[in-house]
C-alpha cells in the first residue's frame, strides 16, 4: 500500500524509470494510454503509475480528477488486460493522487494491448523486440538439461 510518506519520497528523489511513471492528468487521462502504461510496467516486472503529479522535476502534487470511480477503472483494466491492478486514492494536501500498482507479468507470458507488446525505453513506450519476446516466451519452457536424454532412462543412464 502506498502511503503519503512513500509519495513524498518519490516526489523528492525517485527518477522515472521502467517501474515508476508520473503523469499530471489534472482533468482526465486517456484510458488507452493507461492500458498501454499498465502493459509496459507489467512487462518490465511491475511498478507504479502515479496520476496527479507533475512529470517534470521538481515534482509537485497538482491533483487529478481522472477516474473518479476506482472500481470502474479497475474493472476496465481487468477486462482489457486480464490483469488485476490495484488503484489507490491518496488525499494529499495539494490534491487527489491516484496510484496504480501494476503487478509483474506471468512468467513466459508477455502482455500486450491491441497487439502491441510494450516496454519502456527512456521516457517512451516502445514495442518489444523479437529477441525480447523470444526470451520471455522461453521462460515458461521446459529445461531440457533437467530431463534424461531418453524417455524411461534413469538419471544414471
Amino acid at each position: 500500500m502506498t502511503t503519503l510518506e512513500t509519495l513524498s519520497r518519490w516526489l523528492a528523489d525517485a527518477p522515472e524509470n521502467e517501474h515508476l511513471e508520473f503523469k499530471e492528468a489534472k482533468q482526465q487521462y486517456d484510458t488507452t494510454k493507461l492500458l498501454r502504461y499498465c502493459v509496459a510496467l507489467a512487462n518490465e516486472g511491475g511498478g507504479h503509475l502515479v496520476l496527479g503529479v507533475s512529470d517534470r522535476r521538481p515534482r509537485q502534487v497538482v491533483g487529478t480528477q481522472a477516474f473518479q470511480n476506482r472500481g470502474e477503472v479497475t474493472a476496465r483494466i481487468l477486462e482489457a488486460l486480464r490483469m488485476r491492478v490495484d488503484v489507490q486514492e491518496l488525499q494529499h494536501p495539494d490534491g487527489r493522487v491516484l496510484v496504480f500498482t501494476v503487478p509483474p507479468r506471468p512468467a513466459g507470458t508477455p502482455l500486450h494491448h491491441e497487439g502491441a507488446y510494450l516496454m519502456r525505453a527512456g521516457e517512451e513506450l516502445v514495442p518489444m523486440s523479437p529477441d525480447q519476446l523470444k526470451r520471455i516466451f522461453s521462460e515458461g519452457g521446459p529445461d531440457w538439461f533437467d530431463r534424461p536424454a531418453r524417455a524411461g532412462a534413469s538419471a544414471e543412464e
